[in-house]
């Protein structure tokens, strides 16, 4: 498998010939909360640097990388590239192809995405600085900034604004995230 991207039907037909086989949803804990794949362990990208060593060393078997759309994924797989890890895959287009295909899913309480809250977010402050500059007209510059914003994260595949509403407790509700637990599950102490 390798460093490589993989398509829903080539996941589903591995997770079921290669019990080995270990989905990781890098996806905030409520994204992973509101909908994941059976047998996914939740693993959120913010959270990886600080174990990314113990994952890496000792990662037995296949991980499958799952994130919304793809993009989280890609950005886990590449510190698990550099830290030396080998055999893992991202699941192509994420949770959006997976649900497009079908794939089975085990619904929870329903949150919206990460990158549906940075369109709201973003999308809500341009709206209010661009009415604000009708009587204040420097409050225009609040749009500016946030666009350039989002060129900044488009071009370098980042997002700031998308890093600290993960951060928010909406984003991390309890009981949910067991690092230890998904640790030992990707990472399986030898």
């Amino acid at each position: 498998m390798s460093h490589t991207s993989v398509d829903v039907h080539a996941v589903r037909t591995l997770t079921e010939t290669d019990p080995d086989t270990l989905l990781v949803d890098v996806r905030t804990p409520a994204e992973y909360e509101s909908a994941r794949i059976p047998g996914a362990v939740n693993l959120p990208l913010q959270a990886v640097d600080a174990h990314l060593e113990r994952i890496a060393s000792r990662t037995g078997g296949r991980l499958v990388i799952v994130c919304q759309s793809g993009a989280r994924a890609l950005r886990f797989q590449e510190k698990l590239a550099g830290a030396g890890a080998a055999d893992t895959a991202v699941l192509t287009g994420g949770m959006n192809a997976w649900r497009a295909a079908g794939g089975p899913v085990v619904e929870g309480r329903r949150t919206w995405a990460l990158e549906r809250q940075v369109r709201l977010v973003a999308g809500g402050i341009v709206l209010a600085s661009v009415l604000a500059s009708v009587w204040w007209p420097p409050a225009v510059w609040v749009a500016g900034f946030i666009g350039a914003g989002l060129t900044f994260a488009a071009i370098t595949d980042t997002c700031a604004m998308g890093m600290a509403l993960a951060k928010l407790p909406y984003n991390r509700p309890r009981g949910v995230l067991d690092i230890e637990g998904s640790l030992a599950r990707v990472a399986p102490r030898a």
